[in-house]
């Protein structure tokens, strides 16, 4: 079974590579596939793990040379980000939540990294050398299966570099234009920023953002703090949820609210500050341009919205832990930036182009883990996938075929 369950993978492996690689050279097209199936076989970013995924009848340095060197091919990383892209639109729709993430990469201990830049480690709180990631999450409200759409690694000490905002704007402009405008956007409270509303309002764009609470907003003819305006809101409806903490499920009413209200710098654009107590001593404040009524339902679609967020978290840090991205060693940036879009390559993989049947023969094949994870982890799926792939590639070798009579390529077509 294990044989037979690692044959269907690889093969659904290539097809997918093969898709992404389309247009690109012949040794490029051989990179991606080796890169992707390296990345989900070590669950590793590290080129000699990759390499000895691929088991190649030479001296590991080798391909480890020729991997670095394709690595560093500048149209690579755009080309398959566009690839995935364009094949996860296709899974928005009209009302679908976008997710916006920004998370770092910490570094630490790095010296030689190209364009190392000071960020905020979200593990300890610490300032420390690395990158920044920047992802975008496709998801449907109350659900939690993903579909990861984007994934740039970006640094504020390299040469092309704008502002956080110029590479929030871009991020959200090209998935805004591969969906063609479909899609919710759900940011943090770090969305809560003018020029990101001025962005969003321009291009039509629906948005739910958290807010921090310091910024004036109009209610009638007075500009008041968020603050305040939620302060005295009317709380007209109630829903009781079940959240964990501490590993315990804990039963909660959320007692919720709106008022209409408008920002300063545009007045002609109607809005709505949605106001939710009962998560913590402060109210959540969520400000949208989706039209709101004092109805149930209506209301309950946008509070609902931003617990998906939340409740997505885990997924989202999937990308990152699963392959363990923060061990990304490569010392260029272009490798680096194209080294990110791979992993979240891999991880549209995981998550969207395995079909049912073969990810059930997946967890299959390592039912303890899976069984560890599905108690240990909100949302278990994608990491135990993430483990199976690479426990049925150990289990069922990959045999390099360099050096024999087989064609020295891997052969990727369209079905």
């Amino acid at each position: 079974m294990i044989a037979r369950t690692a044959a269907k993978m690889r093969a659904h492996l290539e097809h997918f590579s093969g898709s992404l690689s389309a247009g690109l050279c012949r040794p490029a097209r051989r990179f991606v596939a080796e890169a992707v199936y390296g990345i989900a076989a070590r669950q590793s970013v590290r080129l000699t793990e990759i390499g000895r995924a691929l088991e190649e009848p030479i001296a590991l340095a080798k391909t480890e040379t020729r991997l670095s060197r394709n690595l560093g091919r500048p149209e690579l990383g755009a080309h398959v980000g566009r690839a995935i892209l364009g094949a996860g639109s296709r899974k928005v729709g009209a009302r679908t939540l976008l997710i916006l993430d920004v998370s770092d990469i910490a570094k630490p201990y790095a010296e030689k990294m190209q364009y190392l830049a000071r960020v905020r480690d979200g593990s300890t709180g610490a300032i420390a050398d690395g990158y920044w990631l920047c992802q975008v999450v496709a998801v449907e409200n109350e659900d939690t299966a993903i579909v990861p759409l984007m994934s740039t690694l970006y640094s504020q000490a390299a040469p092309d570099f704008v502002s956080e905002n110029a590479e929030l704007k871009t991020a959200m402009a090209a998935v805004a234009e591969a969906c063609n405008g479909r899609g919710v956007w759900v940011v943090d409270r770090g969305g809560d920023r003018s020029e990101l509303y001025a962005d969003l309002l321009a291009a039509r764009r629906s948005f739910v953002i958290r807010q921090k609470g310091d910024r004036h907003l109009h209610w009638g003819l007075r500009a008041i703090e968020t603050a305040r305006l939620a302060a005295d809101c009317p709380l007209s409806h109630a829903t009781r949820i079940v959240r964990q903490e501490n590993g315990q499920e804990i039963s909660c009413r959320l007692d919720y609210g709106c008022r209409p209200v408008r920002l300063p710098e545009h007045p002609d654009k109607p809005l709505w500050l949605v106001v939710v107590r009962g998560l913590g001593t402060a109210p959540m404040m969520l400000l949208t341009d989706l039209p709101m009524r004092r109805n149930r339902k209506v209301l309950w679609w946008v509070v609902s919205a931003y617990l998906t967020r939340w409740r997505i978290e885990e997924a989202i840090r999937f990308v990152k832990q699963s392959y363990d991205l923060e061990d990304i060693r490569v010392l260029t940036y272009q490798r680096l930036r194209n080294l990110a879009v791979l992993v979240n390559a891999v991880a549209f993989f995981t998550a969207v182009v395995l079909g049912t049947r073969i990810k059930l023969e997946i967890l299959a094949t390592h039912l303890v883990t899976a069984a560890r994870r599905l108690f240990g982890i909100p949302d278990f799926r994608l990491y135990a996938l993430a483990d199976g792939i690479r426990e049925v590639c150990a289990r069922s070798p990959r045999r390099s075929q360099r050096g024999a009579n087989a064609p020295p390529q891997l052969t990727l077509g369209f079905r």
